[in-house]
This record gives C-alpha cells, structure tokens and sequence, in this order.
C-alpha cells in the first residue's frame, strides 16, 4: 500500500529479486534487492532514533503512551470512547488518531472531551515515529497521564514501526476468524496485550473459538495476557482498566517500559528480511 515500509515494492513468490520495472534482478539488476534492503534499513533506522526522542519526551513527562494496533472495524475507537467513560475524572487522557483520511475518529473523542490529533497518512498503511512526533507538538504531555495513539487499521505494517511508545495492545475482534494470530504472526507476536473486542457478540456466533484463537496466540511463544471484553459492557472493561492503572504505575516508578517489538527486535527483522 505504500513506499514508506517498502509494502508496495514488487514480491515474487519464487525468491527473484526484482528491478523497478518488475524484471528479475538475476536478469537486470542483480544488485537491486540488496539495495531495497539497505534502504529500508535505514529508513528503520531513522524511524527508530525518532522513536527513542519521542519517548524520552514522555518519560520526561511521565506520560504512559500505549499503541493500539488491529485490522479495520475491531473496535479501536469504541473501546477509547468506553475507556474515556471508564476513566473520567480519575486519569487524564489523550488520543492521536491514525487514518488514511477523515477526522471521523478524532471527532468522536473530542466529543468527549478528550483531546485528540488526527494524523491523515494518505497511502500510508501505518503510523511511524517521525508523524508521531509532529502530533506530540499538539499535546500538552504536562497535563496528561495516558497518551493512546491508534494506529491505522492493518495486521501488517504497523508491527514493525515503533512509534516511540512503550507497550502495543492488539485488538482481535471476535467477528474476525480465530486464526488470525497464525495469519499475521509479527503483529501479534508484537502484542503487550491482546484483546478480544465484541465479546458480546459471542452469544451469537458460532465461528469464533476463545480457545483456538489464544492457542493461535501462544504458539507465536507470546506470554502477554489476553482479555475478552466488549465496549458495550461497562462490566467486562475492569480487566482493561486495571492493566492500563498497572502499566501506568510501572511507567511511574521509571520502569524502562518497552513494547515487545523493540524488546526482541524480531519485527524489525522480519520486515527487512521481507523486503
């Protein structure tokens, strides 16, 4: 989808490297591959030299700043809205919005009176830590605790950026298929946390299997808890806001908190690799 991960460069299921114009490296440019390589490393490069000042700024602040990641449609923004209702007048929140285009998500926080940057990628699939430090000038970091940036929606791309942020939560609804853990590996095996979002609708669907899914889970060797909650029931959230009061609390105490990508650096070298 877009030129900044390297997700639009031309794949060949067969291993050939390819030129521009699509021609086998073998044949036109056997040089080409390795270079795409090593440009996307460097692009991570950067990508991560920003990540560490943007989270440096928030240690500073003491500021705990959660990423949230899943495919489109699981439920992000619900569950901040629900979060915000949760959480009102006891934490002080903020939210930077990823999409493709619209304000329609930052909107709906503002219209609980949160603020909220949206940040408009055009055809990028992802967030990355430079976008996030331009959002970080709109926000007052002195007057928050909890910093939610919700990254676009896309089990790929996000994974392998860090934004600067410390811990990733990653939604799987329960209208997705349960073996999306084994479909998209390094997004979940990136996960600090993952939610099963629309529980409630579990009474009503026979296709989705708990057990399977968190069997999915733990064979990416992921020991992250798993909660199972639904936006529509104030209820089900306690597990969810007693996580966000634990990692807040770690942040606190100058726990150096680091989101599991960066921790075991496998996200980063599958997406060279995959480049």
């Amino acid at each position: 989808m877009c030129l900044t991960c390297g997700c639009a460069l031309p794949h060949d299921p067969h291993g050939h490297e390819h030129d521009s114009h699509g021609a086998a490296a073998g044949h036109a440019n056997p040089a080409g591959g390795r270079e795409t390589v090593d440009v996307f490393a460097r692009l991570l490069d950067a990508n991560e030299r920003e990540a560490a000042h943007n989270r440096e700024h928030l240690d500073q602040h003491g500021v705990l700043a959660i990423n949230l990641m899943s495919s489109p449609g699981a439920g992000k923004t619900r569950l901040l809205e629900a979060t915000i209702d949760a959480l009102a007048g006891r934490l002080r929140l903020a939210v930077i919005e990823g999409d493709l285009e619209t304000e329609n998500d930052a909107l709906r926080i503002r219209a609980k009176g949160v603020p909220a940057v949206q940040i408009t990628t055009g055809t990028a699939c992802h967030l990355d830590a430079h976008m996030v430090h331009r959002a970080l000038h709109d926000i007052d970091l002195s007057q928050l605790d909890i910093l939610f940036i919700e990254n676009v929606g896309n089990l790929v791309c996000p994974a392998s950026f860090d934004l600067g942020h410390h811990l990733n939560v990653t939604l799987l609804s329960v209208t997705e298929g349960a073996d999306k853990p084994a479909k998209y590996p390094v997004m979940f095996r990136a996960a600090d946390l993952l939610v099963l979002s629309k529980a409630d609708l579990l009474a009503v669907l026979d296709d989705f299997d708990v057990a399977q899914a968190q069997a999915h889970f733990r064979a990416l060797a992921n020991p992250a808890p798993v909660l199972q909650l639904s936006a529509r029931a104030p209820d089900s959230l306690a597990p969810w806001i007693s996580w966000l009061d634990a990692q807040l609390q770690r942040q606190r105490r100058g726990e150096r908190l680091r989101p599991r990508m960066q921790a075991d650096g496998h996200a980063r070298h599958t997406a060279v690799a995959a480049a």
